[in-house]
């Protein structure tokens, strides 16, 4: 029976141990943090419950299709609820938009706003529903590690209908003329790590998503799939080596051997990088071991980074529901600031997710637990001072748009930003969402899922195939996992 180690226990590294635990082989999840999850951690303080990193649950169908392939189901682990409205968009003082999880009303709205607009929708969602099929079900799951994977009658039959060659931006534009419907459409491809302008329009899929199959929230918290991935593992035999850290990986013939971990050493027969791949590739590996360059790195264009904030709130705030996003500053200018000319944005745009709308248990009772991102540059100079700088800009435009005091009812407050992304995660330039999906960074454009000089060493996550994101890096684990099997086979 093989012996495997998977480095990392984020969503691509408990989905690759338990599949390769299903097919029998001997499997340990080795993690330097405490507690699994990766970014998707939790903590309490002062009665309060906050998600660290990824609080949007779309895609519900990648989430069931994983439990499934287990004979299980979500409800096994935790509660879903649909969130209705889906979400708030803030465009300016007294002028906001919920975003309704029912289309019939999506559409009236659009009509409002653009006469004709409602029809359009329905014709952009059928078109983006295609755009799903074939990319989530299909698309997603391929290594790319050949180009010869995608030689596929229906992908390149669908190729023009797949819009990979034009950007979201003029997608939309081609549907739209209004500009609050452009920027509700061009959101969701934010969470893609690229801008609209440089993003493949085939992700208009993510409109899908957003708006047909809804925006959900797991009740307790997002850290609960975690727990529920951790449980199915250990139902299967993965072991879990926590708070030990990989110092280095022992190579020999062109093969790894052995790990080296902050407390004693692993052997293994194959090994599985779910953590950082640049920080595995260029730190735990001998320069003679690795794929890529420092230079291939550095030419990287990768997703924003975020400076985030954990508030505890001693009172119930109005104008606010699960999801906010305050779209009242122009969204150009800060995205030229995070990837055109890379630097602390002027005028933010921001997010405040405030699950105490929704789930009693995450803050005590009267008071509010908010979490608020905004979305920066990545390899930014981090300081108190400019953390404290955006707090107050973000909280002054909070407080405009709900009209309400809330600096002064902050009973508990935690930043983080690049140092913690980079402490925690060993993140490549304090990333918070690994690389930008453009189309010069897609699949075998990507980072290979396996080495080419250490034959039993392979990754998972965000920095290779299919990309950033929750159920992306669901699909990853599943992904190596299948091709480490037929690998095994083959040998």
């Amino acid at each position: 029976m093989a012996k495997i180690a998977v480095i990392g226990s984020g969503f691509a590294g408990l989905s690759a141990a338990s599949r390769l635990a299903q097919q029998g082989y001997d499997v340990t999840i080795i993690e330097k943090n405490k507690l699994p999850g990766g970014r998707a951690r939790q903590f309490s303080e002062k009665g309060f419950v906050f998600d660290m990193g990824p609080s949007w649950y779309w895609m519900p169908d990648v989430f069931e299709k994983y439990f499934g392939l287990f004979g299980k189901k979500v409800s096994d682990y935790y509660t879903l609820d649909r969130l209705d409205p889906s979400y708030r968009v803030y465009f300016g003082k007294d002028d906001y938009w919920d975003v309704p999880a029912n289309f019939e009303t999506l559409k009236k709205q659009f009509d409002n706003l653009e006469p004709g607009a409602g029809a359009e929708l329905e014709k952009f969602m059928k078109e983006s529903a295609y755009k799903y099929e074939v990319g989530i079900n299909d698309l997603v799951y391929k290594p790319s590690r050949s180009l010869t994977e995608f030689m596929d009658a229906r992908l390149l039959n669908g190729l023009l209908k797949m819009d990979v060659f034009s950007s979201i931006t003029s997608y939309v534009k081609k549907h739209f003329k209004h500009p609050k419907i452009i920027e509700l459409l061009e959101f969701p491809v934010l969470f893609l790590g690229a801008k609209p302008s440089k993003t493949p329009a085939l992700y208009s899929l993510m409109n899908y998503a957003d708006i047909k199959l809804g925006t959900w929230y797991p009740q307790g918290g997002m850290f609960k799939i975690i727990e529920g991935m951790v449980s199915l593992a250990k139902e299967l035999g993965v072991k879990f080596e926590l708070g030990n850290g990989v110092q280095k990986i022992k190579t020999k013939n062109g093969k790894a051997t052995q790990l080296i971990l902050e407390n004693g050493e692993f052997d293994a027969d194959i090994i599985v990088g779910g953590a950082d791949y640049h920080h595995v590739e260029q730190h735990l590996l001998d320069q003679k071991d690795r794929n890529y360059t420092k230079q291939y790195w550095d030419n990287r264009v990768m997703a924003p980074s975020s400076l985030i904030f954990y508030l505890g709130i001693d009172k119930k705030l109005e104008g606010l529901e699960h999801h906010n996003l305050f779209f009242d500053q122009p969204f150009t200018k800060h995205a030229e600031e995070i990837y055109d000319d890379p630097q602390w944005p002027t005028n933010p745009l921001f997010y405040v997710s405030c699950p105490s709308k929704t789930d009693k248990t995450v803050a005590p009772e009267g008071k509010e637990n908010i979490f608020i991102l905004v979305p920066v540059a990545p390899n930014l100079k981090d300081t108190e001072d400019i953390r404290e700088k955006y707090f107050d800009m973000v909280m002054d435009r909070l407080e405009e748009h709900t009209k309400q005091k809330i600096k002064d009812a902050v009973i508990y407050k935690r930043s983080y930003a690049h140092k913690d992304f980079i402490s925690d995660y060993n993140a490549f330039k304090g990333n918070a969402y690994g690389l930008a999906n453009t189309l010069k960074q897609t699949a075998i454009l990507k980072p290979s899922l396996k080495s080419k000089k250490v034959k039993n060493l392979y990754f998972t996550g965000q920095l290779t195939v299919p990309g950033p994101g929750v159920p992306p890096s669901l699909i990853s684990g599943q992904v190596v996992a299948k091709e480490i099997q037929k690998d095994l086979k083959l040998a």
